[in-house]
């Protein structure tokens, strides 16, 4: 098979920590070529995390460089394939790793700077190189604008659920909001035979996710004690299995007040700010629960879970709006003021 492999490209970098003003887009930057245990990717779509934003801004708590391509979620094909490659052949479908080092078992302080759009360049350009380990086959059931989701979203979602402790089925999972990873974690839950207790904030996305197989939704805006209520719901008033926890200080403590003892709160963000006072060790201790934070998951993980998505029938949900790759910095822009429902995606090509 031959593929025309042109010499320059579309890539976008961030240069500097001035917000969407960062975001700098080359018109022409080379196309690396391979090296002997590397693959080069067209990439087709990716798809962007508020970690993004964040490091635009200077506020990722983990590594990050001057001048990289943003991004870590991408889905293409190979065109071109490093004289030692042996796990891909021209033509697959490829998927991005997040971490490139984390192929299996706990993050250490090494594989843990091996994100990419953070410490090696990511998916918002036409072409990229990556180690073969770094990449995963495509699910074959998905577009390459639903695949593009797959690399932190639904692996956080994954390790969230699988992780450290696994879900069983009749288990209950709460979820919060409508971002990537709630989603994700609400379809992993039913697929697996959970109840799930959703918040959001309005009653058009409450109709969503209940149309997503929900089993009950709780609007934040008008039950402030949302965790009690949400405690109520489940068997025996004995709380929750799983909490996804993406709001950070400002819904930790209901949070608490939800999880079941011997539960599990997995830490993934802090979309409703830092500077806001949060409920500490006596409170964690109290309530008899396990409190994990997680860095996305390991390739193995992520192999694991597209293996459930193919054998479930999981269609990732991407927002109606899909942006061009010119059009990245309103795609951010879009995120930022929590416009979408599912994940933002960018169609590149």
């Amino acid at each position: 098979m031959s593929i025309s492999i042109p010499r320059t490209q579309k890539q976008w970098t961030v240069e500097g920590l001035n917000g969407l003003e960062s975001l700098k887009l080359n018109m022409e930057a080379p196309v690396p070529e391979p090296s002997d245990y590397e693959v080069l990717v067209k990439f087709h779509a990716a798809s962007l995390n508020y970690r993004d934003l964040m490091i635009t801004e200077g506020v990722y708590p983990f590594a990050q460089r001057d001048g990289i391509v943003p991004a870590s979620d991408g889905a293409g094909e190979v065109v071109a394939i490093g004289p030692k490659v042996t796990r891909f052949e021209i033509g697959a479908k490829v998927v991005t790793l997040f971490n490139q080092g984390h192929f299996g078992g706990s993050l250490d302080t090494k594989t843990a700077k091996t994100g990419i759009g953070g410490m090696l360049d990511g998916t918002l350009r036409q072409y990229g190189t990556f180690l073969e380990s770094g990449l995963v086959p495509m699910p074959p059931s998905l577009t390459y604008l639903e695949a593009s989701t797959l690399s932190c979203a639904a692996v956080t979602a994954w390790n969230a659920l699988y992780g450290l402790k696994p879900l069983l089925p009749g288990d209950v999972v709460l979820t919060q909001g409508t971002g990537g990873v709630s989603i994700f974690g609400l379809q992993f839950a039913k697929a697996a035979g959970a109840t799930v207790i959703a918040t959001t904030s309005s009653p058009e996305k409450a109709s969503i996710l209940k149309s997503l197989g929900a089993d009950h939704v709780l609007n934040y805006k008008e039950t402030e004690n949302w965790g009690e209520v949400a405690k109520r719901l489940t068997p025996g008033g004995e709380g929750v299995s799983h909490v996804l926890e993406v709001g950070g200080p400002v819904t930790m403590a209901q949070s608490l007040e939800a999880v079941k003892i011997d539960g599990v709160i997995t830490l993934i963000g802090f979309l409703g700010g830092v500077g806001q006072p949060q409920p500490g060790f006596e409170t964690a201790l109290r309530k008899l629960c396990t409190v994990r934070g997680v860095l996305v998951g390991s390739r193995g993980q992520f192999e694991e879970m597209n293996r459930a998505i193919e054998g479930n029938g999981i269609r990732p949900v991407v927002d109606g709006r899909v942006f061009a790759l010119e059009d990245v910095r309103e795609a951010y822009r879009y995120l930022w003021e929590r416009r979408h429902f599912g994940k933002v995606v960018v169609r590149i090509g």
